[in-house]
């Protein structure tokens, strides 16, 4: 029954002293549909490491959570950021196992259907930007438990975010150093080389495909600074405005590991930092910041979430 599964998934979750995943993950979301490669590692009882990899594009992000901290690290400009955060408790994610379990036992309206070899639960999500993508149907190997796969669902059921896994072990061994900043950081840039600098100060304006009721486009300027060239890209509503500041991102000269206030969100297509009024990403080697005095963080995060889909096709 519905309620003797949700009990088993929960002891499956209590009782694991690790696991490795990994999958495909597809975002519908905007006008070119995009493809990752997912890897997840998990010890218990709190480490963790997400290897995000786009497939086309060559962008690699990968989150760790270790006895220091969450850090994000993006191999391509040198960069490690770092969080004092409750990643990954803080919200849900598609991928992580312990996050879709929790997701059912949260819901206690959640549908489930039993078929011949899996357990299928329609759930509420908890994500980032789950005002646009609040239902999702979650798949269960019916022997192992195991995550099949993942459809995140607008409002109208439209499928935008999917995650296909391939084989889970739930017997993994790990070595000491598999969560270890420096250790993962060289390793990534054996395979995504630190971008060359001075290739090009300029970059393709982007702009956010999410309408805020009232709010439209006021202004556009671009702006020299000792550092380059900056977008200034501003929204003004009665009662909600804010403003987008887009400049191509500096490749640090050696590894730098950055404080950060705030906490890790994944966007679907990069890792945010978001606190109560801004929310910056760096995404094909252009950093983002969006600040407002007024939007809610739900808001932010829409907007932020939509940006990177306009880009003019290369």
């Amino acid at each position: 029954t519905n309620t003797d599964i949700r009990t088993a998934l929960d002891e499956k979750v209590k009782g694991l002293s690790g696991y490795k995943v990994a999958g495909k993950m597809s975002l519908k979301v905007g006008a070119v549909p995009q493809e990752y490669d997912v890897e997840v590692w998990y010890k218990s009882p709190n480490q963790y490491k997400v290897n995000l990899k786009n497939a086309n594009k060559d962008q690699n992000q990968i989150i760790l959570r270790n006895p220091e901290g969450v850090y994000v690290l993006t191999p391509s400009l040198n960069k490690s950021f770092h969080f004092q955060s409750d990643w990954p408790k803080n919200g849900g994610q598609a991928y992580l196992y312990q996050s879709l379990v929790q997701d059912i036992l949260d819901d206690k309206k959640a549908s489930f259907k039993a078929k011949k070899d899996a357990y299928v639960f329609e759930t509420k999500t908890r994500y980032a930007n789950n005002q646009t993508l609040p239902i999702q149907e979650v798949t269960f190997n019916r022997n192992t438990l195991a995550p099949e796969s993942v459809r995140v669902m607008d409002t109208d059921r439209n499928e935008l975010v999917t995650v296909e896994f391939s084989k889970m072990d739930f017997k993994p061994h790990f070595n000491n150093d598999d969560f270890d900043v420096k250790k993962n950081m060289t390793g990534a840039q054996l395979e995504f080389p630190v971008v060359a600098e001075g290739d090009s100060m300029d970059f393709e304006p982007r702009y956010p495909s999410v309408e805020i009721e009232g709010v439209v486009p006021t202004g556009e300027k671009m702006i020299n600074t000792e550092k380059g060239k900056q977008l200034v890209l501003t929204f003004t509503g009665k009662d909600k405005s804010f403003t987008i500041i887009e400049s191509k991102a500096e490749v640090a000269k050696a590894v730098a590991s950055i404080r950060q206030l705030g906490e890790p969100i994944d966007l679907g297509f990069t890792i945010a930092t978001v606190t109560d009024h801004s929310i910056s990403w760096t995404y094909e080697d252009v950093d983002f910041i969006l600040a407002s005095n007024n939007l809610t963080r739900d808001e932010l995060i829409a907007v932020a979430s939509t940006v990177q889909m306009l880009s003019a096709e290369k």
